[in-house]
Order: structure tokens, then C-alpha cells, then sequence
């Protein structure tokens, strides 16, 4: 660390919520996995919510729903994935504040998958530079965050179709 200003401050996370929501997946589930998202995974979520255009019964893999995840920054695929990977979205979060507390991070709680704000959801940046330290050692991570568009393979509810970044960097 060069520098560092008010790097244990309490933060509400947002959208980089989804580092550690892509962490434990890369972790915890195989990327050819296929997963039917189910309606009630859409149920945390209100019609403003940043998504990146799943649908109920559709079938889509892993890595699919992590592109998804990341780069429209879909709070749709962080339930699915969550869900997916934790059983409910509630054991899924449960699992994001033991790997936080796994990597040291000190000041970090989370209440969901995506980053919707809650007063109980909170980070510093020295526990997210933490977490996307850890997620950044992953290749497939990598190579998502750093992409601009991902081809992703037809389903049984989409045709093929291209999801691109909302990242202007």
C-alpha cells in the first residue's frame, strides 16, 4: 500500500458486492454447470434493479450467469448463482461473511448477493481490496472483468446472444 485514506471507513459496497458473489462460485461450483432459474429468484428484486435479462425456467450455465453477473452487473444472476451455490440466497450470504472473515477482513458484513443497499451491508476498502486481491488470482475471473462483450450460448428461452459491459473503463 503506496497510500491510503480512510481505507477502514464503513462503506455501503454496491454492485462490487458481486466480487465476492463471483469468488465463492468460481469456488464452489463447476463453470459447466447448468442452472434453471426459477421465479423466485427474482423476487428480492424490484423493476429498477440492474439486470441483465434472464428469465424464469431458463437453462443457462455457470460461466454464463457469471458474465452475466459481472459485466451488466445483473442482480438477476446473483440470485440464481446464489441460490445455486448456497441453497437459498440466505445460506448463500451466510457463506459470503465466513469467506470474508476467512480472507481477514475486519469491518465487512453482507446481507445479499448483489449489493442492493441495506444498512447491514457494508465493507471498507481494505477488506474489498481484500476480497478482489483473492478473486483476482482466479483465471476465469480475470478473463471475465476484463472482457467488454460475452457471446453467450443459446438456452432453451434465448437465442445466442452478446451481454456487454457496463464498465466505461
Amino acid at each position: 500500500v503506496l497510500l491510503a485514506k480512510d481505507a477502514d471507513a464503513r462503506r455501503f459496497p454496491a454492485s462490487t458486492t458481486k466480487i465476492m458473489t463471483a469468488l465463492l462460485v468460481l469456488e464452489r461450483a463447476s463453470l459447466d454447470d447448468v442452472v434453471t432459474v426459477q421465479a423466485d429468484d427474482f423476487s428480492q428484486l424490484s423493476e429498477d434493479s440492474m439486470m441483465s435479462g434472464i428469465k424464469a425456467d431458463e437453462q443457462i450455465t455457470v460461466k454464463d450467469l457469471l458474465a452475466c453477473l459481472l459485466l451488466p452487473s445483473g442482480n438477476d444472476a446473483a440470485y440464481v448463482l446464489a441460490r445455486h451455490v448456497g441453497g437459498t440466497w440466505q445460506g448463500f450470504v451466510d457463506l459470503m461473511n465466513q469467506k470474508a472473515a476467512e480472507l481477514g477482513c475486519k469491518d465487512t458484513h453482507f446481507a445479499n448477493p448483489c449489493g442492493l443497499h441495506d444498512d447491514d451491508h457494508y465493507t471498507t476498502a481494505h477488506d474489498l481490496y481484500l476480497i478482489a486481491k483473492e478473486a483476482m488470482k482466479d483465471a476465469t475471473f480475470r478473463d471475465i472483468v476484463s472482457t467488454v462483450q460475452h457471446r453467450m450460448a443459446k438456452t432453451n428461452l434465448h437465442e445466442e446472444r452478446i451481454i456487454l459491459t457496463t464498465n466505461q473503463l
